[in-house]
């Protein structure tokens, strides 16, 4: 048979769809027509370009023209196109803070005081004493100062906001006086030069990239300096020589000066860790205790709840920043201020925070129950897939989403490796899973961090394995 032949012998794009709307997946007529025509269209296409780029009659037979062929071809790309592209995963990458993987998991707790309010309507903006229109603000505000200690404190959507919009209140065509060493850049290309100039302020640079002192603050302080900006250097740190005004200091600075001071904390911690060996971060009411005035910071990293971004500090600036008309744009929803109430309640109610925020429980947890459940998955690894080689290794994890950059945390991984299968197929193999798992290669093996796998969720990678050999 020649090319020509083979293209006549394809069904046409409507005996196609007519085929596989006789199909048994396709039999209830529930998928709409338009998406089964563009599917159709989409195999044909694809089978009439194999057949035109075959080179000769041996490629030419080894493409199938059967319409039975064609309709279940048809049937998977309509599956995949209906298939939620926003899905569960299994991270077992050891980064506790995955920014790429929704950075914290929320606690069910959280997720059952969003419940109610997905069927119904709430008070978000209705004050149920008045009857009369409220602020959204007003749900967050008291629990927002109990767990900080500031006079008061909103959210908008998530830090970079924050930083915005306090900005553009207090620095709006004024100067802002930052050290050199904290003009930093974090994911998504957030550069605090940028911030501050969209902010409408103006950048104020001071000191040396690695050595800042309190007379550059001072020398630079002049008529046209409105605020006096730190910024947490996130996962960037200078290490030896180096130099840095601290917040205690600075505030001493602002109040002799009459300028307000912020700090841009990034990720804020509301638990203190110290007891856990975890010392280089303070939480957020330490920042506040130390003077400063305002301090900005996200929600859905170290404090373990939805993305969003805070706004403490004196209750006068927050004031201010409320009634700044960004904020309407950069707002919150009913469902976000509902998961918020639920983790800073825990915070207050909860005899150890860590009970209700997952992921305070990860970073702290103890090394030897690591090395128990890395033991346990490897026992259902080998009972799934008697061929794989899996071996129990210790390793490092990391807090990540810019905390704790310098402060590795001691785990355990079941490395595996499959015979016949690279670690890089067999790691895009199970991202390609039901549930996909996402682990981490080392030494071409694919390595599972048992720090970030969630309870139950062994079972799941065990059969996921399985099914690879199926």
């Amino acid at each position: 048979m020649e090319k020509k032949d083979y293209l006549r012998s394809l069904s046409s794009v409507n005996d196609l769809i007519q085929a596989v709307y006789r199909s048994r997946l396709m039999g209830s007529n529930a998928i709409p027509r338009e998406l089964v025509t563009e599917a159709s269209r989409t195999v044909l296409d694809g089978i009439r370009e194999a057949i035109l780029a075959a080179r000769d009659e041996m490629a030419l037979k080894e493409i199938s023209t059967d319409t039975e062929e064609l309709v279940s071809l048809v049937e998977r790309v309509v599956e995949e196109k209906l298939q939620m592209s926003f899905r569960r995963v299994i991270n077992a990458t050891g980064i506790v803070i995955h920014t790429n993987l929704g950075r914290s998991p929320l606690d069910s707790s959280l997720l059952d005081a969003m419940a109610p309010l997905l069927g119904g309507y709430s008070n978000l903006e209705f004050d149920l004493e008045t009857g009369e229109r409220g602020s959204r603000h007003s749900h967050l505000s008291r629990l927002i100062a109990a767990v900080t200690g500031a006079e008061d404190g909103f959210v908008v959507n998530n830090n970079a906001a924050a930083v915005l919009v306090a900005l553009n209140t207090l620095a709006r065509g004024k100067e802002v006086v930052v050290s050199r060493g904290e003009l930093i850049e974090i994911g998504g290309s957030f550069r605090i030069p940028e911030i501050i100039e969209r902010g409408g302020a103006k950048l104020r640079e001071v000191g040396a990239t690695n050595k800042t002192h309190l007379r550059d603050y001072e020398a630079a302080i002049g008529p046209e300096t409105a605020l006096l900006l730190k910024v947490h250097p996130s996962n960037y740190r200078i290490m030896g020589f180096f130099e840095e005004v601290e917040i205690k200091v600075m505030a001493e600075l602002g109040r002799r000066s009459g300028l307000p001071v912020m700090f841009d904390l990034g990720s804020g911690l509301l638990a203190d860790l110290a007891a856990f060996g975890i010392e280089t971060e303070k939480p957020v009411r330490w920042y506040l205790e130390s003077g400063a005035d305002l301090v900005t910071f996200s929600g859905d990293k170290l404090l373990g709840g939805p993305q969003a971004g805070f706004i403490v500090g004196k209750k006068e600036i927050v004031e201010r920043i409320k009634k700044n008309p960004m904020v309407r744009a950069l707002r919150v929803g009913k469902l976000t201020i509902a998961a918020l109430e639920a983790m800073l309640a825990s915070y207050l109610s909860a005899p150890d925070p860590r009970e209700k925020i997952p992921a305070l429980r990860m970073l702290t947890r103890p090394l030897a129950e690591i090395e128990s459940a890395a033991r346990t998955l490897a026992d259902k690894i080998r009972q799934a897939v008697p061929t794989a080689e899996v071996m129990v290794e210790s390793d490092e994890a990391f807090a990540g989403g810019g905390s704790l950059p310098v402060h590795p945390l001691p785990t355990f991984v079941v490395a595996v490796t499959l015979p016949g299968l690279a670690g890089e197929e067999l790691a895009l193999t199970l991202r390609r899973a039901e549930t996909p798992v996402v682990g981490r290669l080392r030494a071409g093996r694919l390595c599972l961090d048992l720090r970030t796998v969630l309870l139950g969720e062994d079972e799941v990678i065990a059969r996921a394995l399985a099914g690879i050999r199926a």
